[in-house]
């Protein structure tokens, strides 16, 4: 891990987030920014002083500080990172943005393991649940 990026924390087989990340990856910005698939069978949440569960249940983000972000908050250290999604950021860092942005993620965040997941053996990675 590098200490001086940002550390996005993602579900490799979920496909929604892997075009997400596909496309931040892409963004003026992105070079500091490090997208880190939670699926690998390498990864170890507990190594990096994450918890293994709640990892896997919303996006995690590790500023740069070390201070961690989680699910929409996580989306606005990406954002604030990307100076395309600066606006983005500022906008939804205003109350009734979040709260309306943490609700939807919340419900994505519940079911997205029901999601198509891409082809894969999930046997390899504890954090392929159903």
């Amino acid at each position: 891990m590098n200490p001086n990026k940002v550390q996005v924390y993602f579900d490799g087989l979920c496909q929604l987030c892997s075009r997400e990340v596909s496309h931040y990856s892409k963004q003026l910005g992105s070079e500091n920014i490090q997208f880190v698939d939670i699926t690998h069978p390498d990864f170890d949440a507990s190594k990096l002083g994450l918890d293994p569960i709640r990892v896997n249940q919303k996006m995690h983000v590790r500023k740069i500080n070390g201070e961690l972000a989680v699910g929409v908050d996580g989306f606005i250290t990406i954002w604030e990172t990307l100076p395309r999604y600066h606006y983005l950021a500022r906008l939804i860092k205003m109350k009734a943005p979040h709260a309306l942005l943490t609700l939807g993620y919340s419900i994505f965040a519940r079911y997205r393991h029901y999601l198509p997941r891409k082809k894969s053996n999930c046997s390899t990675s504890p954090y392929c649940l159903r």
